[in-house]
């Protein structure tokens, strides 16, 4: 089947205008450090936007006619795109949302190989490292706002979800912009771009007209969930480790919608951090929620958590069902405790110094078959370790669901075999499985192949 496509040239707004002759060089070099793979990869799934694809892999496979370069002038650069996606596109005009985030796409790559990868004054291999790391990447891209009161929630939930769920996503957004909150989520479809349309009617009702739409992503995610539409402050982190820590620094509460394995992935990591020791007294707004239909799906959800991570887990965080209203007032009231609490320790309103973030939870985690078999799933170990190590599982079958490398990997080595404690891996077998039986692995009307095998 062919593709309609476009070829044009798009000039920057903003303050990627100039680059140097080096970060040009490295950004077109395609046999040194697969710079220009990752620069492409992620350009061509922002001007996909809106085509209902949740693959990397057929993603690439569809236009792999697609190029975009740099043209380099003494007054600035222009992208040269050849072979893009045709529904980025108005009249043969690019859409100035997705131009907005195709220059935001440049900026973190460059950033982050120029600036962090390359610098020897950020120590990768130490946790306050990583997260001085985190910190000027969410700087550059002007995330950070200084002197602003806390009011930026953070919304977790799956890209492949049932209408209701979605309508009930916006209406939960709805009253959260109402009470002047602003929506933070992994910018994708479903449920994370529910509360952000939701928010935009109640910042409009409100007559606030400088509502937040933040979307946090990394390179081997977009393709799957390619920024929509309402976002408009994108950021790109190199990693999913460095992209979870963002959600939890950046955020003043998070809450959680019905999804898959990446939602499951979001809720082992911030409990995990939540059960650090250090963390006990923090206040820390979390709540799961969903529509009626949903309960189900959050019992089966607290049930694996008390069978794995147990009560202390669950007492971190709250359960409401088919109630928008009662959600937008807990976070409301949770955040007004998160201020007092920032106050009263001088840590920052803008980003979460003070959470302790164990080196476990910032490794970035290549989830190979052999890293995957050999993951400890066992109770003999710190309840946050064991949630690190949970955390990574889910992670994988996020790699094999969606990933172009993960994809390839299992097309060419078969499954991935997740193997422990026999309790745990029949809690993790039986939530597994409700995500595929609910069709939470892919986007709707498409067949999921599963990538993995559990062993008990």
């Amino acid at each position: 089947m062919e593709y309609e496509v476009i070829d044009t040239q798009i000039s920057p707004e903003g303050r990627m205008d100039v680059l140097s002759k080096a970060e040009v060089a490295k950004l077109l070099d395609t046999s040194h450090g697969g710079l220009y793979n990752i620069f492409r990869n992620c350009s061509l799934a922002v001007l996909n936007v809106g085509s209902g694809l949740d693959d990397g892999k057929e993603l690439l496979e569809r236009y792999k006619t697609f190029d975009i370069s740099i043209i380099q002038r003494e007054r600035g650069i222009k992208l040269d795109v050849k072979g893009a996606p045709a529904i980025a596109f108005v009249d043969g005009v690019l859409i100035k949302g997705i131009q907005e985030h195709l220059f935001a796409v440049l900026r973190d790559i460059v950033f982050v190989n120029g600036e962090i990868a390359s610098n020897p004054k950020f120590n990768l291999e130490t946790s306050e490292g990583v997260t001085d790391a985190v910190f000027h990447i969410l700087r550059n891209a002007n995330a950070i706002r200084p002197l602003v009161n806390p009011h930026l929630v953070v919304c977790w939930g799956g890209h492949s979800i049932s209408g209701p769920e979605y309508d009930y996503t916006k209406e939960v957004g709805y009253q959260m912009g109402l009470r002047g909150l602003d929506i933070c989520t992994g910018c994708g479809p479903g449920a994370m771009k529910g509360p952000m349309k939701g928010a935009t009617i109640g910042h409009a009702k409100q007559r606030i007209s400088t509502g937040r739409y933040l979307g946090i992503t990394e390179p081997g995610i977009i393709a799957a969930e390619a920024p929509n539409p309402i976002v408009n402050d994108l950021v790109i982190l190199p990693d999913i480790e460095k992209r979870l820590e963002a959600f939890v620094r950046i955020g003043h509460s998070i809450v959680v919608f019905p999804g898959g394995a990446g939602t499951a992935e979001e809720i082992l990591y911030v409990l995990g951090i939540l059960l650090h020791p250090d963390n006990a007294d923090m206040p820390f707004p979390l709540i799961f929620t969903g529509p009626e239909s949903a309960a189900d799906y959050f019992r089966q959800i607290d049930q694996f958590i008390g069978d794995t991570l147990g009560v202390e887990a669950q007492r971190r965080y709250k359960i409401i069902i088919n109630d928008p209203v009662r959600v937008a007032q807990e976070v409301h009231a949770g955040i007004k405790q998160v201020r007092e609490y920032r106050k009263l320790t001088g840590d920052a309103y803008y980003f979460n110094w003070m959470l302790k973030i164990d080196t476990e939870f910032q490794k970035p985690f290549e989830p190979t078959h052999d890293n995957m078999r050999n993951l400890e799933l066992h109770k003999n170990q710190p309840s946050h370790l064991l949630a690190a190590n949970l955390r990574r599982a889910f992670s994988g079958v996020v790699t094999g669901n969606v990933k172009d490398q993960g994809i390839r990997a299992i097309e060419k080595f078969g499954h991935f075999e997740i193997c422990g404690d026999v309790n745990i891996m029949e809690s993790m077998d039986a939530l597994l499985a409700s995500f595929v039986a609910q069709n939470r692995m892919k986007l709707p009307g498409k067949a999921y192949t599963p990538c993995y095998r559990v062993i008990k």
